[in-house]
């Protein structure tokens, strides 16, 4: 028993998980709840946005370079290169997480940072070089490639956008005219 008692007071911090209230405009209440686990292990961050129809689940793999967002609306699964200059370190999405977790609500800092990607229109055949957890989280979903578009505007890419906003600290619009609907 004190054996379990330890090994978990050890493995909280390494496996951490958190849920914030999150407002959005997806669902017919306006709000919905954001759900981050941080697994410093294995360099993994996986951000679950649950808010009706417009659910998301974002995976972070720090080890591989990778992020991929999986949109349950559109039935598919987004990969993208993870830009480090912007998006967060592991340990400070923790951090972050932890911090929004005490508030209650988002920081009153500065505005987000945001990312813009365009996706791809031909189907990845190989997940396998995205690693373990991109090909555990997508197996069988049809996922796409997207890649940051420099400097873009979002009036440019109004029609299909799907946006991942994580914790009032980056938005992530992946952007493409021909993904399905």
């Amino acid at each position: 028993i004190v054996f379990a008692g330890l090994l978990g007071i050890f493995l909280t911090p390494t496996l951490a998980g958190y849920d914030i209230n999150v407002n959005g405009n997806n669902n017919s209440g306006g709000s919905g709840q954001q759900s981050v686990s941080v697994n410093n292990e294995h360099g993994v961050a996986n951000i679950d946005n649950n808010n009706g129809w417009g659910s998301w689940n974002s995976l972070w793999d720090y080890g591989s370079g990778f992020a991929v967002t999986r949109s349950f609306k559109k039935k598919s699964c987004i990969v993208h290169k993870m830009n480090k200059e912007v998006m967060p370190s592991i340990q400070a999405l923790d951090m972050l997480a932890k911090k929004n977790k005490l508030q209650g609500r988002g920081p009153e800092g500065p505005p987000p940072k945001s990312l813009i990607y365009s996706v791809k229109p031909d189907k990845v055949n190989n997940l396998d070089q995205f690693g373990k957890s991109i090909v555990t989280m997508c197996q069988g979903i049809p996922t796409y490639m997207a890649e940051e578009i420099q400097g873009a505007n979002l009036i440019l890419y109004p029609e299909k956008c799907i946006k991942v906003d994580i914790l009032w600290i980056l938005n992530i619009s992946l952007c493409e005219e021909a993904m399905e609907n």
